[in-house]
């Protein structure tokens, strides 16, 4: 367990009697939409791609969760007892603590627990934010970077191994239209193209 997460010797203690470690291989899918969630995941190693997928399978990147951090939309479901509205895919090989989504709100009596949780809330709305701005506001190509420079950062490298039809599917566009602009975004000196490869040349 991550013990700078929590210092609250009751936390810590509730968490090694009821949390169970769940291990994701790279690329594996913690939840998909329509899932009924039973635990509610804080990550400890690793990165977690959090998307929302429509009933025709078409996705858009929300943003990654790192080590010590939770899913807002997974606490907001469970407490609301609906079902899943995000798919959670493992960047890398990922191990998450799993909370039963019915000590979510017990342990509000923890002032530490209910911080966490406030505090989640806050910076998952942040970046929400950021995403919505780059849709209503931005044009193709910053909403583009913006989720390379997201998904280099989880991966801890600048050289992606991604298809441009993987980031049509994430951005909500045609797999024609972002080829093109990664094309445009090369000559611009943003990236380097390769085959199924993706090396950003700035920061």
């Amino acid at each position: 367990m991550n013990d700078s997460i929590f210092t609250d010797p009751r936390i810590l203690d509730e968490i090694k009697r009821f949390a169970r470690v769940k291990t994701l291989e790279r690329d594996a899918v913690m939840m998909s939409p329509g899932d009924k969630i039973v635990f509610v995941p804080i990550v400890q190693k690793g990165v977690l791609r959090i998307v929302r997928q429509d009933k025709e399978g078409k996705e858009v990147f929300l943003y990654h969760l790192y080590p010590g951090q939770t899913c807002a939309m997974a606490i907001n479901c469970c407490q609301t007892h609906k079902v899943s509205m995000i798919k959670a895919i493992a960047e890398d090989k990922t191990e998450v603590l799993q909370i039963p989504v019915n000590l979510i709100e017990e342990w509000f009596k923890y002032p530490e627990w209910k911080a966490y949780i406030n505090n989640t809330y806050s910076a998952r709305f942040t970046e929400l934010l950021e995403v919505i701005d780059l849709i209503a506001f931005s044009n193709m190509d910053k909403q583009a970077l913006h989720y390379l420079k997201e998904r280099a950062k989880a991966a801890n490298t600048k050289a992606l191994y991604i298809t441009h039809q993987q980031i049509a599917d994430e951005l909500h566009t045609h797999r024609e239209a972002i080829s093109r602009l990664l094309r445009t975004m090369e000559q611009k000196k943003m990236l380097k193209l390769g085959r199924n490869t993706i090396e950003l040349l700035t920061d």
